[in-house]
C-alpha cells in the first residue's frame, strides 16, 4: 500500500504509441498518474479533455501526465486519437498497478455490485515520491485542483 511523501515502487505497464511506460524511465520529471473507470465513457471523456486542454501548462511544470484503465491497447489507442491527447494512456489489463494504487473498489452499477478502477488521481514528484492523492474524483474543476498542487512542487 502505498503512503504519501513515501517512493512509489518502480512499475511498467504498456503504452499507447507501441511503447512501454515506466516509473523508472522519467527520473527527474513529477507524474499526475490519473487512473479511470473505461474509455469512451461520458466521465472518463470529460476527465481526459480537461487533462488534454491544460497540458502545455503540466508540461512546462515539468509534469507528465498518464492515464490508466483496464481497458485494452487497442481501446486505448482509439479512444487517444478519436480525443486527440497528447499525454500516453496505459493497459493495466490485470490489474497490477490499480493494486498498487489501490484502487480498484467494489461499486453499484445499476443496483449491482461490481470490482472496478475508484476514479482516483496521484502526483509524484521528480524524485519518484507519492505528494497528493485524490480518491473517488468528482469531475468538475479536478484537473485545476490538481494543476494548482502540481504549481507548488
Amino acid at each position: 500500500m502505498l503512503t504519501l511523501d513515501h517512493s512509489v515502487t518502480n512499475f511498467s505497464l504498456p503504452s499507447t504509441g507501441d511503447k512501454s511506460f515506466s516509473l523508472s524511465s522519467i527520473a527527474g520529471k513529477k507524474l499526475v498518474i490519473y487512473f479511470y473507470p473505461k474509455d469512451n465513457t461520458p466521465g472518463c471523456t470529460t476527465e481526459g479533455q480537461d487533462f488534454r486542454d491544460n497540458f502545455k501548462v503540466f508540461s512546462d511544470l515539468n509534469c507528465m501526465i498518464v492515464g490508466v484503465s483496464r481497458d485494452s491497447l487497442k481501446s486505448h489507442e482509439s479512444f487517444k486519437e478519436k480525443m486527440q491527447f497528447p499525454f500516453e494512456l496505459l493497459s493495466d489489463e490485470d490489474e497490477t498497478v490499480c493494486k498498487l494504487f489501490d484502487v480498484i473498489k467494489m461499486k453499484n452499477m445499476y443496483g449491482k455490485q461490481v470490482r472496478g478502477i475508484e476514479r482516483s488521481t496521484f502526483v509524484l514528484d521528480s524524485g519518484g515520491v507519492l505528494r497528493k492523492e485524490w480518491r473517488k474524483v468528482k469531475v468538475p474543476g479536478h484537473v485545476l485542483e490538481v494543476l494548482e498542487f502540481v504549481k507548488m512542487l
